[in-house]
């Protein structure tokens, strides 16, 4: 008997490998004669970068590049070496990480002048390390400079009519009157690149990035519009090399155009991507129970999130899947209906936030133990 174990990361308190190994060991201890299979897994956001090394084998460095307000910050990179001998190896940039929203303060000003250099600089150390694949993840950004940022650290020279570059952020967009893209990295000739990207916005407009992210970051109506006039300019300057109405160019502040213009960029469904990269759908094919998780189920994650990606593969070639979260108040009924088999809280009972936070790990793997034993003795198993 086997058992996929795929959940996403308990945000506040683990990370997707520290879930996935928390389950494991208490299925074992449950059920010592069933094979467990860990591939932790994202949905595309936060934790996706953990979640790839974590299943594929990868390591994590750290390099310090520039925030989105022009400081220094640290910030990691994935490397995740090839399956095969010959085989790409595959960088993993999580835009967060280097030109999140978490790194600033949101003001007026600082969704204004916000870049996301770092994020470049980022799939620079990446492209020198040698990756031939490339995996970013757009969102949690602080930015809305369309990517210019991001471009300029790879080589991309954007100019005013005056010959001089454009200032950092989106407050430099409308500058914009020539792009020059001599000097651009070379390892991008041989890189492919996959982004994560689950909205569907265009670069600008009412559905673009500054009117529908950019007040989150801080932006006021004044910096709404200024904004989105500058992503215009970038569209009408960069318009051959992709297309602003494209689906998802408008993700973290219009990096998603600057992926498909400046990096030959495949966009797709966070989720999909992580999953197609570490084999989720063959792994569940042989499996006969798949277990996935989050810190919160609700009706947010029934609309796409990582449970419902996982069950919808588990519901493909007919295995039963069960959900463990630590709040499944709003929930339970809803993914019940949607087609999952079991939902189980893993909190042993009312208490104070910070002290479930503390002990999500014990409590899940408490909660695997418990699981493991119902199904073996549903399934006949010995325990």
């Amino acid at each position: 008997m086997r058992v996929v174990i795929a959940p996403d990361s308990f945000k506040g308190s683990c990370d997707s490998p520290a879930a996935a190994a928390a389950i494991a060991a208490g299925w074992r201890r449950g059920a010592p004669d069933w094979e467990t299979v860990s591939l932790p897994v994202a949905d595309g956001g936060e934790g996706t970068l953990h979640a790839l090394v974590g299943s594929l084998g990868g390591r994590i460095v750290r390099h310090t590049v520039t925030g989105p307000n022009g400081q220094p910050v640290s910030a990691e990179l994935g490397l995740i070496p090839a399956e095969e001998p010959g085989g790409p190896l595959t960088g993993v940039v999580e835009m967060a990480s280097a030109s999140g929203l978490h790194l600033v303060e949101p003001t007026p000003a600082s969704a204004a002048a916000a870049t996301s250099y770092g994020t470049g600089e980022l799939i620079r150390a990446a492209l020198d390390a040698g990756a031939e694949r490339l995996l970013l993840t757009l969102g949690g950004s602080a930015t809305t400079d369309g990517g210019a940022g991001m471009a300029q650290a790879l080589g991309v020279r954007f100019s005013s009519s005056t010959g001089a570059s454009i200032a950092p952020g989106g407050v430099g967009l409308q500058d914009i009157a020539a792009v020059d893209l001599s000097g651009v990295h070379p390892g991008l000739a041989r890189c492919e690149v996959v982004a994560a990207c689950d909205v569907d916005s265009p670069l600008h407009g009412p559905r673009g990035a500054a009117y529908v992210f950019g007040p989150q970051k801080g932006a006021e109506d004044a910096t709404v519009r200024m904004l989105d006039d500058g992503l215009r300019r970038l569209g009408e300057v960069c318009g051959e090399l992709a297309d602003p109405a494209t689906p998802g160019a408008g993700a973290a502040g219009g990096l998603g155009f600057a992926a498909l213009a400046f990096l030959g960029a495949d966009l797709r469904s966070g989720f999909e991507l992580v999953a197609d990269a570490v084999g989720l759908a063959s792994a569940i094919a042989g499996a006969d129970l798949v277990i996935t998780g989050e810190g919160r189920l609700d009706t947010q994650s029934l609309g796409g999130k990582t449970p419902v990606g996982v069950m919808r593969l588990a519901q493909a070639h007919d295995v039963p899947v069960v959900v463990i979260a630590g709040d499944v108040s709003q929930g339970a009924d809803q993914a019940i209906a949607a087609g999952m088999t079991a939902v189980f809280s893993a909190a042993p009972g009312p208490g104070p936030l910070h002290e479930a936070l503390d002990r999500v790990e014990s409590d899940l793997s408490r909660t695997a133990e418990s699981i493991a034993r119902v199904w073996g003795v549903a399934a006949g198993a010995r325990l």
